[in-house]
């Protein structure tokens, strides 16, 4: 009867939060004048390269459920937050991490070459894979996920608007969840466990 009613009530938790998803990519992760679609139009076919030099595809990932976060190095405080964040929670679920692939997907391609990539990724999870591409290659990557990211001039440079959420894929390629940072602990460390079953 217990187990019962724990799966019931992660079943709601799940619910709620694919619902709260739906509603974050409706508001502020779509940029103004989008045309809102339907979650499991989420995802699809890329082609980019790791921080190793490899190029990696959809096909890499099939049949193996994976979260897609997309950011940029020079980040100030967000994306390493978000990296720190999610490799901690991989050393909690221990060997359950090892189910499902983790992608830090620039949306800096200018300047996250692979000789930016390399030393940053190293002070992370090391099952965490980074991503780059050309521009297009990315944007096309960006529009796959209803992401948003946007070039915002600062002093000298720039720095990087962009969606802030981590997306959840299931082993058959569709969107199961969001999972984003100001959630409570338990409820980011269980949505992770449920995608290593997925």
């Amino acid at each position: 009867m217990v187990r019962r009613l724990r799966w019931m009530l992660w079943g709601l938790v799940a619910m709620a939060s694919a619902g709260f998803g739906l509603l974050m990519l409706r508001t502020s992760t779509v940029p103004p004048g989008a045309t809102l679609i339907e979650v499991r139009e989420l995802g699809g076919a890329f082609a980019l390269t790791d921080q190793n030099g490899a190029t990696v595809t959809e096909e890499a990932l099939a049949g193996r459920p994976y979260a897609v976060f997309f950011g940029f190095t020079n980040c100030p405080d967000v994306c390493p937050t978000t990296l720190f964040e999610l490799s901690r929670l991989m050393q909690q679920l221990g060997p359950d991490a090892d189910r499902f692939k983790v992608l830090f997907v620039t949306v800096d391609p200018e300047r996250d070459t692979l000789d930016q990539l390399g030393p940053y990724m190293s002070s992370f999870d090391p099952r965490i894979t980074a991503l780059t591409g050309s521009p297009e290659a990315t944007a096309a990557m960006l529009r796959n996920y209803r992401a948003y990211a946007r070039k915002v001039p600062m002093g000298d440079g720039y720095t990087m608007d962009h969606t802030a959420l981590v997306f959840l894929m299931g082993s058959d390629g569709r969107f199961v969840s969001t999972l984003d940072m100001h959630e409570p602990e338990e409820i980011r460390l269980g949505k992770l466990q449920q995608l290593a079953r997925r």
